[in-house]
């Protein structure tokens, strides 16, 4: 269906996190009973970890292919919140999707999760997709990293995250670089003694199949996928080397499979309407990803496949072909309304300069549900255009105090900040903003250069000089941790 997909598979775990904050449901209590190993963790060893996390975070952001669409971020991000409020953790600090064909996902200590785009295209329902979400959080709530080895303490820690975006770089390697990478990799893992036991892995599978269950989605995914990754895997020439820290063994593929039969049935979402929201966005990744060929768009359109046609409208999008992107959404509206279609028919209008025509078709949207983030950045977009600046930083700046890591909102705020002549600190704020943008992507050297310039030119404005002295300072202490 897609492009050749390949399936070195990194699943590691990730840590427990900082208090989640208002993006996330609140968490409930889990209707089984969990060991709450993760309460034991001092406060002094989860403010680390998240500073690690967010280390990862920039490293991952800098130096993999990551996909910027806040569409399909959130929509990732709100089945792994409501996977997570079934547990005790709270915000994570990023959900990352990365523009890799790989069936592959990772998360790391301080609450980082990244899957590639390749794991939601070899998917069949976003249940398969939640089964790897959630075994991953049970490495998270069971600290299975901790338990095993005492490389935690010191520098063990930062070590780790190091050895672990190594290994998800390595992946994307070719031919007998790849494979030497990945081989010294695993040497690396094996002499910290970082693989997960098998019974680790067990007891990932087993939490991990309660909490996808007590959010509702159906535990036989968890199976399915299991059986779909063997598959995968028995038609490459060799395993990664990588696939050792989490081995797929039978016995693992039979008892999560005995186990989902135990538990009440749920039903998949593979043949309801909520399999189709899935087929939507798993064309749009493909798209995304350079994953799809127009013929095979084509297909789905004769079909009468609302995902294709969004995900064709997208593809003519990225090619600059207006008018059958344009025809794409006229079948869409003839079939019924969906998110991505005021978004796309945005993107359309802005293309063309047609600035009126844009903020009609997203500000109903937005107001609806002014709390979706893609509705705003995109009414952010069209508000920069008709030069409303006040407007730009109102609507972006809620979003960056939930979230002060959304390099897109810090990028928005730099062209709103720029196009305010008028403001008698339209430099500093550009080079403030800039250096938020920056440091987040992973460019820390650059974003501690703007924040000085900004630091020289507002050494008159006690106020703002206080704000850029406090950032430059955690900035600098954060860069001296290296990976």
């Amino acid at each position: 269906m897609f492009k050749k997909m390949f399936i070195p598979l990194v699943l590691c775990c990730m840590s427990p996190m900082a208090q989640a904050d208002d993006i996330f449901s609140t968490p409930t209590k889990a209707q089984f009973d969990v060991p709450e190993i993760g309460r034991g963790i001092g406060l002094l060893d989860q403010q680390k970890e998240r500073m690690i996390g967010e280390k990862v975070f920039r490293q991952v952001q800098h130096q993999m292919p990551t996909i910027q669409d806040p569409w399909l971020e959130d929509q990732l991000l709100s089945v792994f919140s409501h996977i997570l409020s079934q547990t005790q953790l709270g915000q994570p600090i990023a959900l990352v999707v990365i523009d890799d064909p790989q069936i592959n996902a990772f998360a790391v200590p301080g609450g980082l999760f990244a899957l590639n785009t390749g794991l939601v295209l070899s998917a069949r329902n976003m249940d398969e997709v939640a089964g790897v979400m959630a075994h991953e959080i049970a490495h998270v709530t069971q600290r299975h990293y901790s338990r095993s080895q005492e490389a935690f303490k010191g520098q063990g820690l930062l070590a780790l995250a190091g050895i672990l975006v190594g290994a998800a770089l390595a992946t994307q390697a070719d031919g007998d670089v790849g494979g030497a990478i990945m081989m010294g990799t695993q040497a690396a893992l094996l002499d910290k003694q970082l693989s997960y036991s098998r019974n680790q892995e067990r007891e990932a599978d087993r939490i991990g199949m309660q909490y996808m269950y007590s959010a509702g989605y159906s535990p036989h995914s968890m199976a399915d996928f299991f059986e779909v990754m063997n598959r995968a895997t028995s038609r490459l020439s060799y395993l990664p080397d990588f696939w050792f820290t989490h081995p797929l063994t039978s016995q693992r593929m039979s008892e999560a499979r005995l186990r989902a039969d135990q538990l009440a049935q749920k039903k998949s979402t593979l043949n309801t309407g909520l399999n189709a929201d899935f087929e939507i966005l798993k064309w749009y990744s493909a798209v995304l990803s350079k994953q799809a060929t127009e013929q095979q768009l084509k297909v789905l359109v004769a079909q009468k496949k609302m995902a294709g046609m969004l995900a064709l409208a997208k593809y003519y999008l990225l090619q600059s072909n207006e008018a059958e992107a344009q025809k794409m959404l006229q079948l869409v509206k003839v079939q019924g309304e969906h998110p991505l279609n005021a978004l796309l028919q945005t993107d359309l209008y802005l293309s063309k300069n047609q600035i009126d025509e844009a903020y009609q078709s997203i500000i109903s949207a937005q107001r609806i549900a002014p709390e979706n983030r893609a509705f705003s950045y995109k009414l952010a977009e069209v508000l920069l255009r008709q030069q409303k600046i006040q407007d730009v930083q109102i609507l972006v700046q809620k979003f960056l105090q939930k979230n002060p890591r959304d390099v897109a909102g810090w990028r928005l705020m730099q062209q709103a900040a720029n196009l305010d002549t008028a403001s008698p600190v339209r430099t500093i704020n550009v080079l403030r903003y800039r250096a938020e943008a920056e440091y987040w992507s992973g460019e820390e050297k650059n974003a501690i250069k703007s924040l000085l310039h900004a630091q020289r030119l507002a050494k008159d404005n006690a106020s703002l000089s206080a704000k850029i002295d406090a950032r430059l300072t955690v900035m600098q202490d954060e860069y001296k941790l290296k990976i």
